[in-house]
């Protein structure tokens, strides 16, 4: 077939047709359809258009013999001709009317012939494809014919079918293929052929005659529109673009305007079907045409695929661009779905709605169209009126059409949103309606629950905080994320065409007017600075010029003094003032409830109550919105927000230091926020730079701390937050703390020791101590040396046996004795007394931190106990290189410790037995003796009374505070033991106490702890654990090299595997 050669004569290629179309004609059979198909296909264009009609013969001869025929042969024959028609012109009205015609009828129905005949889906979409390739085919103007008066019940017969075929069907190929041959009745084709363009009066006669088929079309087509989803996109596309054009092509209003009534000719019954398009007619079909429109708009302005949305897109901008005039009813919901739009989720429907609009606003029919501007105005007011209803009503799909319709029109209106705002009505009705849209959901406890660690500093999280999003926040009408976006674009949109002091004085007067809508003027307040400072902002049309920087400033310095106002900033945020350790004077200075006219005897009164999870949560969400807008409003003011950091900086670093952990996060986030708009590099440089006044406040504040109760979280977090040029501007000021917790410890010292937590960590980061070579033990992992083993075996053999005889008594004596080592001798050469060296200032301030802490052990507060623990541990870390300084203060810390390890509450007991494995690995053999005496027993003890407990309890033990107090100390013991090397005695009562964890029967974690207790006693002892083990279980028998050597007899020999063999053979291993 490929190698076929084409035949360009005519009389040959008459010659090869010729008895195939006779045969044809003769039997009329599918396979001589298939042999004529194939001759066709050997003939050049040429030559197939001179034998058109003798082809087409045989083929219209089959379709119209009486009788019944197969689906198949009928499917053959307009397959064939569909074929031929695509291949060459029709040129002869007569030709193409009588094909249509026998098309039409192999389409309809005989009982019924407005209805599609019973055949197959395959003979329709041939039938349908036919016509269109027919349509197509038709040369010059002939097919102007068609839209004759005398053809008008054919062409109705036609389009009543495709319409039928395109509204019923179940196949979409047949569906789609009917609603484009119908678009191809309008002679607005889209597809890639040469198309003849019409002139004005040709276009006037189509308008006439469709004008008589318009309300079948438009009802019919609005059908499938709104018709069932699953039908498919293309479908629906393809309907409404076939309505839009027919509407278009009957009811343009400049081919109405030069239609003029033509004289009356007698055409019988087809005069009846024609329409005179009056300008009544056009008002009483406009207005029909809008109740269609308006339920096609509802059904696919919000529809899920993005070229439904841009179909009407088309629609609004053809309809409004050349019907305005005839379709007045329909001008208000094409805006609305143009509108709509505007904000689509998909850039190509975005794009294309810009461009319409710009269009649109080029040919003034915009702005230049008053009707216009009061139809979006009067849409604006009739939306925001409906608002609330709908954010309550509807779902989270239409919630996002109406917020995409309200930005639409601010859009649209551009900077003539500031004219509509100047209508009292039209704010009021605009605040109020964000007013409720925006409220909040405060139920969920977790918000006060949630709360910031006094050892977990801010500084610890600012650089997670730098990669986090605003905090996700919870509204009661509306979950979708999408939602609020859209509102804070909306906000933005108002600030930036609106008159930014009218907006502003206007929401700060509802901001004070009442609590409930104080967290959504916050809200508003903060987006409509960002909008008018033109942050993150999409603008369509209507572009104008930025609001200056004095009047940014102004605007912004107002919120500002209002937000951190007394009686905005300070509100209750827990129920339990002592679980946050604050004092009785410092609950009184909290408030309740904020009101415009602050009664400070109701203020008083109200803080006494008991508030509820509701006013607590809702206070934090306040706090965190006015912190976020700080932030925005630094990026909105760049560097001139600088000057604004002597008033806003403490606050906000106030707020970094609070407990609550939302609060504490959106201050780090608007210190993140000051930080990119005034162009510091960092939180450190931040404060670093501001460190002078914020330095004199912290200390005018200190002096009246029960006026100022948070002052010492701003000193926690600027310690924080810098680094060590920072101390010698916050000596003094420590020196103040401390004094203060001098004098009254029992009110401020959990305050208190938050900061001097925050201070000893930074000394921490600061200074980073030297490791002493002492943490490692005596015997590190590598390479024995056996030799010098066994010197150091037999040396210590010999001095053990001496002090066992008494003979080494004095030195027994002298090594029990640990007081801290003496002074050093003054040299003798040197002139003058002896001067002790100065201390450098983080030495000496982390002295008298363990002073305090000393002190404060023995704390009623379990909360403060626990601080002071973190504290001392801290402490002992700074200290760690100043041996004299460090060993008298562990003299002193001592007692208080060993009563905290050995008689308090087990958090207690957890915290101390870290506290003293750190001065374990500082101090080491300073401590040997009282760690022996005092603390080894108890913890023995209590590891031998829980290990029974711990090998028969269930997964759920592991969560339990035994089970970490067990774990803890299985994790410090080894290390603790190796570096203060202990005697034989407390050795072995270490090595009892532990083998009990080496059974399987015990949590796995505590296995582990228990593998690296006997891992550290090996460097320690090595022989001594061997033999414990081996003891246990023995995996070997040891025969004697000679016979004068006893047989070695061991407890574990011939032992059957116990519990404790898995872990045993582990560490036999490791010795090995």
């Amino acid at each position: 077939m490929l190698n076929m050669a084409v035949i360009d004569d005519p009389r040959e290629a008459f010659g090869s047709l010729r008895p195939v179309c006779v045969l044809l004609t003769r039997e009329p059979t599918v396979h001589n359809v298939e042999r004529l198909r194939t001759q066709l296909q050997g003939l050049s264009d040429s030559a197939l258009q001179q034998l058109q009609e003798y082809i087409l013969f045989p083929l219209r001869f089959a379709l119209k013999t009486p009788g019944p025929k197969k689906d198949s042969q009928l499917l053959a024959v307009v397959e064939c001709v569909a074929y031929v028609l695509t291949s060459t012109c029709v040129q002869s009205w007569e030709l193409l009317r009588d094909l249509f015609s026998e098309l039409c009828v192999c389409l309809c129905s005989p009982s019924n012939p407005g209805k599609p005949a019973p055949v197959s889906e395959e003979l329709k979409t041939a039938v349908v494809q036919a016509l269109d390739a027919l349509l197509h085919a038709a040369y010059g103007d002939i097919v102007l014919h068609l839209y004759e008066p005398p053809m008008m019940p054919a062409l109705g017969l036609a389009i009543s079918l495709l319409l039928e075929l395109g509204e019923h069907e179940k196949s979409r190929k047949l569906q789609t293929a009917a609603l484009k041959c119908l678009q191809v009745f309008l002679l607005q084709c889209d597809c890639s052929q040469l198309h003849r363009s019409m002139n004005e009066e040709e276009e006037r006669m189509l308008g006439r005659t469709f004008a008589s088929f318009l309300p079948g079309i438009t009802q019919g087509l609005s059908r499938v529109v709104t018709g069932d989803v699953k039908q498919g996109h293309a479908v629906t596309v393809s309907a409404m673009r076939v309505w839009f054009k027919t509407v278009v092509l009957v009811m343009d209003e400049k081919q109405l305007s030069k239609d003029k009534e033509k004289p009356v000719v007698e055409l019988g019954r087809v005069g009846e079907l024609m329409v005179q398009r009056t300008k009544e007619w056009v008002k009483d079909t406009g207005g029909k045409l809008a109740v269609l429109l308006k339920k096609m708009l509802a059904c696919s302005s919000g529809h899920r695929h993005w070229k439904v949305r841009m179909e009407v897109v088309e629609l609004s901008s053809h309809l409004l661009s050349r019907c305005h005039g005839t379709l007045v009813d329909s001008i208000s919901p094409l805006l609305e779905a143009l509108v709509g739009l505007v904000n689509d989720e998909s850039l190509e429907v975005r794009s294309r709605c810009d461009e319409v609009l710009k269009s649109m606003a080029e040919q003034n029919l915009i702005g230049g169209n008053q009707a216009f501007i009061d139809i979006l105005s009067e849409n604006l007011h009739s939306l925001t009126t409906s608002l609330p209803r709908l954010m309550r009503s509807a779902d989270d799909q239409d919630k996002l059409s109406t917020l995409n319709l309200f930005l639409g029109y601010l859009k649209i209106l551009g900077p003539r949103v500031s004219a509509v705002l100047n209508s009292a009505a039209h704010l009021q009705r605009i605040s109020k309606a964000l007013m409720q849209v925006l409220e909040m959901d405060v139920t969920d406890v977790r918000i006060v629950e949630e709360r910031r660690f006094h050892n977990e500093t801010p500084g610890e999280q600012h650089t997670e905080l730098l990669e986090r999003a605003t905090q996700k926040k919870y509204f009661r009408y509306f979950t979708d994320e999408r939602i609020f976006a859209l509102l804070r674009q909306l906000c933005r949109v108002l600030g930036y065409y609106g008159d930014l002091y009218l907006l502003v004085d206007h929401f700060m007067d509802l901001y004070r007017e009442s609590v409930v809508y104080r967290k959504q003027a916050a809200l508003v307040l903060n987006e409509l600075i960002a909008g008018a400072a033109g942050m993150n902002l999409e603008t369509s049309v209507g572009q104008k010029d930025l609001v200056s920087q004095e009047n940014l400033k102004a605007a912004v310095t107002s919120v500002t003094e209002e937000y951190t106002s007394l009686v905005n900033w300070h509100l209750v945020t827990t129920s339990v003032e002592s679980e946050q350790g604050d004092s009785t004077a410092f609950s009184q200075s909290r408030l309740l409830s904020i009101t415009t006219s602050a009664n400070t005897d109701y203020l008083k009164s109200s803080a006494g109550l008991n508030p509820t999870i509701g006013l607590m949560n809702s206070n934090i969400w306040q706090i965190c919105i006015q912190l976020e807008g700080i932030g925005c409003f630094a990026l909105a003011l760049g560097p001139q927000f600088r000057l604004l950091l002597i008033t806003a900086l403490y606050p906000v670093l106030e707020k970094a230091g609070d407990e609550t952990l939302l609060i504490s996060q959106a201050a780090l986030g608007a210190m993140r926020d000051i930080c990119k708009g005034c162009g510091y590099n960092s939180l450190k440089d931040l404060i670093n730079q501001n460190s002078d006044y914020l330095v004199n406040d912290i200390s005018l504040n200190l002096q009246r701390l029960s006026q100022h109760p948070h002052t010492p979280r701003v000193l926690s977090v600027m310690i924080s937050n810098s680094d060590a040029s920072l101390l010698p501007l916050v000596v003094d000021i420590i020196q103040d703390v401390l004094m203060a917790l001098d004098h009254c410890y029992d009110e401020r010292a959990p305050v208190f020791c938050v900061v001097l937590h925050s201070l000893i960590g930074a000394f921490v980061r600061w200074f980073p101590a030297e490791t002493s070579s002492r943490n490692e033990c005596r015997n590190p992992d590598g390479e024995r040396d056996l030799p010098e083993e066994m010197t150091r075996f037999l040396l210590d053999y010999h001095r053990q046996r001496q002090v066992a005889e008494g003979n080494a008594a004095e030195e027994a004596e002298l090594e029990d004795t640990e007081m801290p080592p003496p002074a050093p001798e003054p040299d003798d050469s040197e002139e003058g007394p002896a001067v002790k060296p100065e201390l450098p200032p983080h030495i000496s301030i982390a002295k008298e931190v363990m002073e305090r802490c000393i002190h404060l052990l023995s704390d009623k507060s379990l909360r403060l106990r626990l601080k002071v623990l973190d504290v001392l541990e801290l402490c002992v870390t700074v200290l760690q290189s100043h041996e004299n300084e460090l060993l008298p203060m562990a003299h002193r810390a001592w007692p208080p410790l060993v009563q905290r390890l050995t008689n308090d509450d087990p958090l207690a007991v957890l915290r101390a037995f870290k506290v003293m494995c750190t001065l374990g690995e500082t101090c080491g053999d300073f401590l040997r003796r009282r760690v022996s005496k005092d603390v080894l027993p108890r913890l023995t003890g209590s590891l031998v009374k829980q290990a029974p407990v711990s090998a028969r309890a269930g997964p759920v033990y592991t969560h339990t505070l035994a089970y970490k107090m067990q774990l803890a100390v299985l994790q410090g013991l080894g290390a603790l033991c190796c570096r203060l090397d202990l005697a034989d005695a407390e050795f072995d009562v270490v090595s009892d106490a532990c083998l009990h964890y080496l059974s399987c029967r015990q949590p796995p974690k505590l296995q582990e702890a228990c593998v690296s207790v006997f891992q550290h006693l090996i460097q320690v002892d090595p022989d001594s654990v061997w033999l414990t083990l081996n003891e246990l279980y023995c995996p070997n028998s040891y025969e004697p090299k000679h016979s004068s050597l006893h047989a070695v007899q061991l407890s574990g020999m011939g032992k059957q595997r116990n519990e404790f063999t898995e872990n045993i053979l582990k560490l036999l291993q490791e010795m090995q």
